[in-house]
């Protein structure tokens, strides 16, 4: 019975630890685009059609370390 004073905070700690570190990961990024790794192993590299549709992917894609018109300050 006492061990139960020992496993019922563990318990409670690790479960919070997971929270935490599932919340890290999500806004880290880490569940962003879980298609793209998935099907690319299906491409062959060298096809024309992929690195195509692979440039395509890239150029539409917004970059983020450039800002948008919109997030610039009026000047004045």
């Amino acid at each position: 019975m006492t061990v139960l004073y020992i496993l019922v905070p563990v318990a409670i700690v690790l479960v919070i630890l997971a929270i935490l570190v599932f919340n890290w990961a999500v806004n880290s990024g880490q569940y962003d685009d879980l298609d793209s790794p998935a099907h690319s192993i299906l491409f062959d590299e060298e096809d024309p059609a992929h690195l195509e549709a692979q440039q395509r992917t890239e150029q539409s894609k917004p970059d983020d370390r450039q800002q948008s018109p919109n997030d610039q300050e009026p000047k004045a």
